[in-house]
């Protein structure tokens, strides 16, 4: 049962949420909704708050002040429903790319006891929590790799396998802080091409009148791989008028969208790159940042 049916139109709603650490005032009135089947990037500068953001929508270090909402669900401790991936894995070493997918449906389902004193039907579940790792295997394109030891896979395999291991728990959004900045160039557009097919699925399930299965929110200080990978751009910023206070959204737009067999014309959004870093990154523009904070409104515009 939810909390609000009229919050149920949003995977994130973020309101009014601000932090800070004793005089260090980090997140000054952050609001941030974010529909289901998006996938939204957030740029900043060094030490804006974009990671603290994170932990609040996570639940792990709740806001001072303001509240964050999840599929119509009041977040007030880590659950389900919110998801994350770090830039550092974190897999079992000791456990097969499949079995770390299954991991965590295994601890979600079953507790311990359960598992050792009713085995007749532990088993016959433990083997759908199996088969559905491999389903997510095989949408980050790991199916191959499904027997392999964490020890045994490169940089960006044992990164699908993180990813894969969020996306089974089904959250109703996804939250990958820079989960690409370790990795090579390579192999690093092979993951933003994965977000890419993950956005085509989203489109699909709208298409089918079906609701998008897949919401993420990724930090980012490339803005090549923001504006590539996602269908809206937030600049989080402690430059404007009140930026004393901690900081807030000075950009929301939406960003180009690309297909996964689309050419990287990166030369495509130059002048959006240039956008953004007057508007987010540049301490000589404290003006009001309304001109920049219009997604929403361009949305109701598209609309009629």
């Amino acid at each position: 049962m939810t909390e609000n049916n009229d919050q149920e139109e949003f995977a994130l709603d973020v309101k009014n949420v601000s932090h800070w650490f004793g005089s260090n005032k980090v997140l000054n009135n952050v609001n941030l909704q974010i529909g289901h089947g998006q996938i939204v990037s957030i740029v900043g500068p060094s030490g804006c708050g974009k990671s603290t953001l994170l932990r609040a929508i996570l639940a792990t270090h709740p806001p001072k002040r303001g509240e964050i909402w999840s599929d119509g669900k009041r977040v007030r401790a880590p659950n389900r429903d919110v998801g994350i991936v770090y830039q550092h894995y974190s897999l079992y070493d000791f456990l097969t790319a499949q079995q770390n997918v299954a991991f965590g449906l295994m601890l979600d389902e079953t507790s311990l006891p359960y598992r050792a004193l009713v085995p007749w039907k532990w088993w016959p579940q433990r083997k759908k929590h199996m088969q559905a790792a491999g389903e997510y295997l095989d949408k980050v394109r790991l199916s191959h790799a499904k027997d392999l030891y964490p020890n045994e896979m490169s940089g960006g395999m044992r990164q699908r396998v993180a990813i894969a291991q969020a996306l089974i728990m089904q959250p109703a959004i996804l939250l990958l802080d820079e989960p690409f900045g370790a990795l090579d160039e390579a192999t690093r557009e092979e993951l933003q091409l994965m977000l890419l097919e993950l956005y085509q699925e989203n489109l699909q399930a709208k298409k089918d009148n079906g609701k998008p299965p897949f919401t993420i929110l990724i930090v980012t200080h490339e803005l090549n791989e923001a504006l590539y990978v996602a269908d809206r751009i937030i600049g989080l910023s402690q430059f404007h008028d009140d930026g004393k206070n901690g900081a807030t959204i000075v950009y929301d737009k939406p960003a180009p969208v690309f297909h996964p067999n689309d050419e990287r014309d990166f030369l495509a959004f130059n002048a959006q790159k240039d956008e953004l870093r007057k508007a987010v990154f540049s301490p000589e523009n404290l003006q009001q940042h309304a001109e920049y904070v219009t997604y929403w409104n361009e949305q109701k515009q598209a609309a009629t």
